[in-house]
């Protein structure tokens, strides 16, 4: 495990989007795992603009998202599908058909978790998989239980996610209260993962995570058991982080 400390989130966006350039230049037909929400869009934004001076070349890349809200359509400005158009995929070379995203709307939870979790294995898995970190500790959308959940499936969202994602939307009652989401499994199995998180709020869950012992109730605790896992946090979230 290997923790790289930063000044300040721009900082932290341009180490990540360095992290992830690098695989693209290594292995130009990478699999990139990807993830959403508000940590992750200084890194595309990044990328975006290394691709826009000739520094990437996103042609022959594919990506599997993390996750995705059950029952919003895609063309509703809170859905990751539409997030990853707006944030990355519209602004790069990329080929439509290589990216990947839960399908929300397909109401077969089964039939969509099972046909998610066979193209990841088609391509072979994650050469790189970015992740963000919940306040609870949740990868993707694998909240606390009881136990690691190992493949793509429905989870419920707990109360702490819907609130911390509300702000999203026009109140916490049109807060999606399912997702598709990887597993913890499916997670592990990717060859690199990148893990973002910034601000003090993260700080007590970075420590958790990265430092507490290893269980299903901090879902990201699982990651110590990666041979290759790269953190890069800045001042504020690395603020608990032992001396």
């Amino acid at each position: 495990m290997r923790i790289i400390v930063t000044k300040d989130y721009e900082d932290m966006s341009k180490k990540a989007a360095a992290i992830i350039a690098a695989q693209v230049a290594e292995k130009p037909d990478c699999v990139l795992g990807l993830a959403t929400g508000s940590t992750p869009i200084g890194t595309y934004k990044n990328l975006v603009e290394w691709y826009e001076n000739g520094s990437l070349d996103f042609s022959q890349v594919r990506t599997v998202n993390l996750d995705e809200y059950r029952g919003l359509p895609r063309d509703n400005d809170q859905s990751y599908y539409y997030f990853m158009h707006d944030n990355l995929f519209n602004h790069v070379n990329i080929d439509e058909a290589n990216t990947n995203v839960p399908d929300g709307t397909n109401p077969d939870a089964d039939a969509e978790c099972a046909r998610y979790e066979a193209l990841i294995a088609s391509y072979g898995g994650q050469d790189l998989q970015l992740l963000g970190l919940g306040h609870n500790g949740h990868i993707g959308f694998n909240e606390p239980a009881q136990e690691f959940d190992k493949t793509t499936h429905c989870v419920d969202l707990q109360e702490s996610t819907i609130e911390a994602n509300k702000r999203f939307f026009a109140s916490a009652d049109d807060v999606p209260k399912q997702a598709y989401t990887m597993g913890i499994g499916t997670i592990m199995k990717a060859k690199k993962i990148l893990v973002v998180a910034n601000g003090e709020g993260k700080a007590d869950i970075v420590a958790k995570a990265f430092f507490g012992p290893v269980t299903p109730e901090v879902p990201a605790s699982i990651l110590q058991f990666h041979p290759n896992v790269t953190i890069v946090v800045d001042e504020a979230a690395a603020s608990k982080l032992p001396r």
